[in-house]
Parts: structure tokens; C-alpha cells; sequence
């Protein structure tokens, strides 16, 4: 158990220190048994420790610690809905963030593979409707895109992807940042959808 909180911490002060996330914009998960730990509502990757993490239930009754990420249903959905995911991290990482305000993305087929490592690390990347952060009705658009991807882009919000373990989503999200930094690079910014 500690070498898992170990990771969860070490990824987190990772994207954290090189820019991948910022303030209290991120959120992480990694599953037990049928306990899941989730990164405590408004908590910073940069200064996380053991104790910001929520342990509930896969139904997200809370059972120890401080209140759950808002956004603790996507990852529940992950791990109701994808078997074998075991870790979930979503972020606002600058060119996943660029890259999911585009307004000609294909939501079944989201981004353009311009190296192999996507499709060999992650798979498809699906797009989700835009929704409020935290809202119900971005749980159900995620719960329902959920078969079209591995990996995913949130509208005018960020990325998400789950793992089988908490590196193996660390590199997938790694991967999917990249991959956005590459397409920005050779597509350009394209027309912007604002909200």
C-alpha cells in the first residue's frame, strides 16, 4: 500500500513540477480491492501528501478522509465501466487543454496520430461533449463515451485516461500530452470552439 501512495505521490509532484498541471486543477485515483483513493477536493498535485487522498466506496460513499474530487464519478465510471483500469488521472495539461478547444475534433477519432506511440501506449481518444466541470451532465456524456476510447478528450477542459496501474496512466497521459503538443505543432491552432 505504500509503495502505491508512494507512486500516486511522486506522479503528482511530477506533472506538477514540470508544468503538466496547475493550483488545484487535477485529480488522481488509484483502486484497492473495492476502495478507491482519490486526491481530496481542492488539493494541489504540488504539495500533495498522504493525507489529501479520500477513500470511498465504488458507489463513492465516502469512508475515510476529507470530502472526494467533484469530479470523483469519472473516475468511478472508469472502474465500473473499463475492467482491469486500476488508476485514473485527469488534467489540464496546457496542450490537451489547446488541443480539446478545437472545433473541428472528431469525437470518435480525436486526435491525429503523427507517431506510433499513441495508438502503442494508449489507443483511441475519444472526445467528450463539453459540459460544466463537476456537473451530472458531464458524468452522463463521459459514462456514455466511454466505449469509443482508451483515452479521453474532455471540451474546453483537459484529458483522462485510466491505467492498470497508476505509471501505466501516468505514461498514457504523458503520451496523450505529447501527442497534443505535436499535432498543435504541425496542425496549428485550427478555429477555436469558445464556450
Amino acid at each position: 500500500m505504500e509503495n502505491t501512495l508512494a507512486e500516486a505521490l511522486w506522479v503528482a509532484h511530477s506533472l506538477f513540477e514540470r508544468g503538466k498541471t496547475s493550483g488545484s486543477s487535477a485529480n488522481l485515483s488509484f483502486r484497492v480491492d473495492d476502495r478507491v483513493y482519490i486526491t481530496a477536493s481542492g488539493s494541489c498535485f504540488g504539495t500533495l501528501k498522504e493525507g489529501d487522498f479520500s477513500q470511498v466506496s465504488l458507489n463513492g460513499s465516502l469512508l475515510a478522509g476529507e470530502k472526494p474530487s467533484k469530479e470523483l464519478p469519472l473516475h468511478l465510471h472508469f472502474y465500473r465501466n473499463k475492467p482491469g483500469i486500476q488508476a485514473v488521472i485527469h488534467t489540464h495539461g496546457p496542450y490537451a487543454a489547446l488541443w480539446s478547444c478545437r472545433k473541428d475534433l472528431d469525437e470518435n477519432d480525436a486526435i491525429p496520430a503523427f507517431t506510433p506511440y499513441l495508438e502503442m501506449k494508449l489507443g483511441k481518444v475519444a472526445c467528450v461533449p463539453y459540459a460544466k466541470p463537476g456537473s451530472q451532465e458531464l458524468f452522463d456524456f463521459f459514462e456514455r463515451e466511454l466505449p469509443k476510447g482508451e483515452g479521453f478528450f474532455l471540451r474546453n477542459h483537459g484529458a483522462i485516461v485510466g491505467g492498470k496501474s497508476i505509471m501505466e496512466a501516468f505514461f498514457r497521459l504523458e503520451e496523450l500530452e505529447e501527442s497534443a503538443r505535436l499535432a498543435y505543432l504541425i496542425c496549428g491552432p485550427g478555429e477555436c470552439r469558445r464556450l
